[in-house]
């Protein structure tokens, strides 16, 4: 092998093991290799989106929408552990991912089930005083919401290729389903939808200790070694770059256009080229009927 490509490889090792796990590739050849029925394929903007590096991006741009509700935040801070195993979050994250987006109908739904279980014991009380549960359908509707718009958002700067104006409507419309299938009601099945969803949610955003102690541990204090800060600071940095200005101020993320448009986007670029280039899921087999595989599952 030569040197280019011996790096090439080894990058692309180290960011599955973090982003995958020690099972990582287990699962993947689970997801990817099982026989049966699949709701998406290959050529699907639901499949290109979240097969696509920008997602890196658009987790973490996620995390910060998301944290802006106090009841979603008070469940994530109080039951999720992610400051005390990201990691393991991430990892539990983007399995999930991988199942409902290539797995088999039956993969899919069995990971659905999975959550659904796990959500019904996530319960407690904000700090507001009111009570809050996992399994609402209305904070269910806003955890998606928030990942449909960042994911989307994510791949229209950051993405191999666009998607057109059909195919975007399309990919809200296909991640409807395992938002439906979660629990959450009233989902989006559009962009105009999906804008409309931001819109009414926004009078309940709000800033908390909680939300701005989440965006300094993601983008101030993140749990990676050294090594990896700067290509983490610059996904970071995109992503914190793709929020709007709305939803800057009660996370105490200043607003920089220029810089935003120029050096961050540069950076993003760049990131997301090298992990993508990294990756390089391989191309589809004539038999297999499985398709490219997802670089973070």
């Amino acid at each position: 092998m030569d040197p280019v490509q011996a790096a090439r490889t080894r990058l692309g090792e180290v960011i599955f093991a973090r982003v995958a796990g020690p099972e990582g590739a287990g699962r993947r050849e689970r997801i990817h290799g099982a026989e049966g029925p699949r709701r998406f394929g290959p050529e699907e903007p639901i499949w290109r989106v979240h097969a696509d590096s920008s997602m890196f991006v658009g987790g973490i741009r996620a995390l910060l929408l998301q944290s802006l509700h106090p009841l979603a935040m008070a469940a994530v801070d109080e039951h999720s552990g992610f400051r005390g195993d990201p990691w393991g979050r991430l990892q539990r994250t983007s399995t999930f991912l991988a199942e409902t987006t290539f797995g088999t109908i039956q993969d899919a739904d069995r990971a659905v089930a999975v959550v659904r279980a796990v959500h019904e014991h996530v319960r407690g009380t904000a700090p507001d005083g009111r009570p809050y549960a996992a399994s609402d359908p209305e904070l269910l509707r806003w955890v998606h919401v928030a990942e449909v718009d960042s994911f989307l958002r994510a791949h229209d700067r950051y993405g191999s290729s666009r998607l057109a104006a059909e195919e975007r409507d399309l990919y809200v419309e296909q991640a409807a389903v395992t938002g439906e299938a979660l629990g959450a009601t009233e989902v989006p099945r559009s962009t105009a939808e999906l804008a409309e969803a931001i819109a009414d949610f926004r009078p309940r955003l709000a800033s908390t200790p909680a939300a701005r102690s989440a965006a300094r541990f993601l983008l101030i204090h993140p749990p990676v070694p050294m090594t990896l800060r700067a290509p983490y600071g610059a996904l970071a940095a995109a992503a914190a770059g793709l929020l709007p200005r709305w939803a800057r101020l009660p996370l105490r993320l200043p607003w920089l256009p220029i810089t935003e448009n120029t050096a961050i986007r540069g950076a993003g670029i760049v990131a997301t080229s090298a992990i993508r280039w990294a990756m390089s899921p391989p191309e589809p087999s004539a038999d297999s009927g499985t398709g490219p595989r997802f670089e973070a599952e």
